[in-house]
């Protein structure tokens, strides 16, 4: 027994030590911030650290100057405008509703009791209009999630809430596929049963069958960690991405849900070099450039595609990627770590290390 404890203890230290000692002997090694030796972002006209900005996963300048006018003056009426002339159909009223939502709540977390005023009042002042209960809707579910444990009364109270909020914004909308793809994740933390879980998706693909984020929602619902299995979320990204039209980003599906099935603790250096991560990895960047360039959930796939080139040592393709989204860090995989800038400079380091290490240089990276 005290030989097998050993054994296990050596692979473990192997699979930590293991890729340091590699990437120094290819040539491949991260150089302390300020060191002469270190990567300078502006070489690559990358931007520095403390100026990424951690709220979405590419550019939106409309969002942004609505959101600079409603923080600053606490007046809803330039979001409301915005909502209402955003398209239901697409991806984009989605991530604005989220990043409207995700304002307040902060707002909310930096100034208990006062922050994110404007959205109450909007909820009050305008009750019939469908973006407020949308934003509303969505901003109890990440209150939720961000204040909440998991299963904790007040935890079920919140998403309670929000499920009927979200009733209410399907009212006002009926058209409108937000609403339940908002509930998509109350029914995760509810712990909807499958057949409830299929009625709602139902009411989601009726309105928006190809709609990206939804399908992304619904997928954490069904991997092995939340309400399903690994081979149910694998059939539902494969079968989803076998069913998208050309041009659609639904190809990448697979590799988000690699993604949410990665091992803890990986001990074989070959894992992202496997036929099944491989395969993911050519569908999603067949998506990337099959889409359109301003499809707004382009930037989500781009940023899941540096991770997994980087450990596939594909320092080139995982380059291409980072000119591509580099200045926002709002998507997986950095926003689930407690500082999501942080992630995404250590891989984009090791993105510039290797490409360098194998010839590369600013001068011939294309872009």
């Amino acid at each position: 027994m005290e030989i097998l404890w050993f054994l296990i203890a050596l692979c473990m230290l192997t699979a930590i030590i293991g890729p340091v000692v590699l990437r120094r002997r290819n040539g491949i090694r991260l150089a302390r911030p300020g060191s002469p030796d270190a990567a300078d972002p502006d070489t690559y006209g990358f931007v520095r650290q403390e100026q990424l900005d951690v709220r979405m996963p590419g550019p939106d300048q409309d969002l942004l100057d609505v959101l600079d006018v409603v923080q600053r003056t606490q007046d809803w009426k330039a979001a409301s405008q915005l909502l209402a002339g955003t398209p239901k159909e697409g991806e984009r009223r989605w991530q604005r509703v989220q990043a409207f939502a995700g304002a307040a709540s902060l707002e909310l977390a930096r100034q208990p009791g006062v922050g994110g005023a404007w959205l109450r009042r909007w909820r009050s002042e305008a009750p019939k209009d469908a973006g407020a209960a949308q934003v509303h809707a969505e901003f109890l579910v990440q209150q939720a999630w961000r204040s909440s444990a998991v299963g904790a009364d007040d935890f079920r109270i919140i998403l309670e809430e929000a499920r009927t909020v979200c009733g209410e914004a399907a009212l006002l909308a009926p058209g409108d596929p937000v609403p339940y793809i908002i509930e998509l994740a109350v029914a995760r933390g509810l712990g909807y049963s499958h057949e409830q879980f299929d009625q709602l998706w139902a009411k989601v693909i009726d309105r928006a069958p190809d709609h990206m984020g939804a399908h992304l929602a619904a997928l954490h619902h069904l991997c092995e960690k939340w309400h399903g299995s690994r081979e149910e979320a694998d059939h539902f990204a494969t079968t989803a991405a076998a069913r998208a039209p050309r041009g659609s980003l639904l190809a990448a599906l697979p590799l988000f849900a690699v993604y949410e099935h990665l091992p803890e603790v990986n001990l074989v250096r070959s894992f992202y070099q496997s036929a099944v991560v491989t395969k993911a990895m050519e569908g999603a960047l067949f998506a990337v450039h099959s889409a359109r360039p301003d499809d707004p959930m382009l930037a989500h796939v781009r940023h899941l595609l540096i991770v997994f080139l980087v450990n596939s040592e594909r320092w080139a393709e995982a380059m291409h990627q980072l000119v591509q989204v580099d200045g926002h860090v709002g998507a997986l995989p950095w926003t689930t770590e407690p500082d999501p800038a942080a992630a995404y400079t250590v891989y984009r380091a090791l993105a510039v290390a290797g490409y360098e290490a194998n010839g590369g240089s600013p001068a011939t990276l294309l872009r």
